[in-house]
């Protein structure tokens, strides 16, 4: 039996987008335009291309179903199963955080410190991922850098999970090796599978204990805590950074993802542990978000 036709993409995507502002949905317009396309098999600009497509019975259950966890708070890319970074798609749910913008500003860094300003071609190098979560910075640099040795660590078997099933999806599971270990057992050093690296990565967790509460429902609810919070905010960043200092070849680099207001407080650290011309980026909002520094 043919199916009946009850929407229009244009009207279906204006009458969602109406809905989730009543909801106050954040993000309304692009969570609707997401959701659709994720259940028509189309992209943003798709959609409005075939504004008139007719969306189905089938179509329209499973967009209402999607939606309806929306609302509840649950974000776009744990629904749809992906999040793009630095142009590339990754597969992520629970057991990981949504990869965000600023972070790609991390993966600049340590292209610039490896002598690469553009896509392809880089100087051989051995690179540590620590935290790696969904993979997005060790993976990308892998995919951009073919000549690139990574180790990617994680103390949590699930997110190496999705980290392996990206690295996978990428075609770059030769360039990676996958760690699991915690970065405050006093075993961590003796896991990895390199004695030195010239870069060591690290976006940890670093939002301060008494912040929990001012964050958004749908972070503090679906993304997972252990990657986002410490009790102080810092002690990722004092731990990587004693590792760092016995980890690196001589003139090898550091480059972390920084809270906001954490700039002064990690330089201190890293000069502290042997770092020099530690330099700091700043995100999109002009908040301090990348610091990097040489050992020796």
């Amino acid at each position: 039996m043919e199916e009946v036709k009850e929407w229009e993409v244009v009207e279906l995507l204006k009458t969602t987008m109406d809905y989730f502002v009543a909801k106050k949905v954040d993000e309304a317009r692009i969570s609707a335009e997401l959701l659709l396309g994720h259940v028509l098999g189309k992209s943003r600009l798709e959609l409005y291309l075939q504004h008139n497509r007719p969306v189905y019975r089938d179509e329209l259950d499973r967009f209402r179903a999607l939606c309806r966890q929306r609302i509840e708070g649950r974000p776009v890319q744990y629904l749809t199963a992906e999040q793009y970074f630095y142009g590339l798609r990754f597969f992520v749910d629970e057991r990981v955080l949504i990869p965000r913008p600023e972070t790609e500003l991390l993966v600049e860094q340590v292209l610039e410190s490896l002598g690469m300003t553009g896509r392809g071609g880089a100087r051989e190098a051995k690179i540590l991922d620590i935290g790696t979560g969904s993979g997005c910075i060790a993976l990308t640099l892998a995919k951009l850098c073919p000549q690139l040795r990574v180790t990617a660590v994680d103390c949590s078997s699930g997110a190496l999970e999705v980290a392996r099933i990206n690295a996978a999806t990428l075609g770059v599971e030769s360039q990676v090796v996958f760690i699991q270990a915690d970065l405050f057992d006093d075993s961590f050093a003796v896991k990895l599978p390199e004695a030195a690296y010239d870069v060591i990565v690290s976006n940890p967790p670093y939002i301060p204990a008494l912040e929990w509460e001012t964050l958004q429902q749908e972070v503090k609810q679906y993304e997972p805590k252990i990657a986002l919070t410490t009790q102080e905010g810092l002690e990722c960043y004092q731990a990587i950074t004693a590792q760092a200092a016995k980890l690196l070849v001589p003139g090898g680099r550091l480059s972390f993802e920084l809270h906001a207001d954490g700039a002064a407080a990690v330089r201190e650290l890293m000069a502290t542990n042997g770092f020099c011309g530690i330099s700091v980026a700043k995100d999109y909002s002009g908040h301090d978000r990348i610091l990097s520094g040489t050992f020796g």
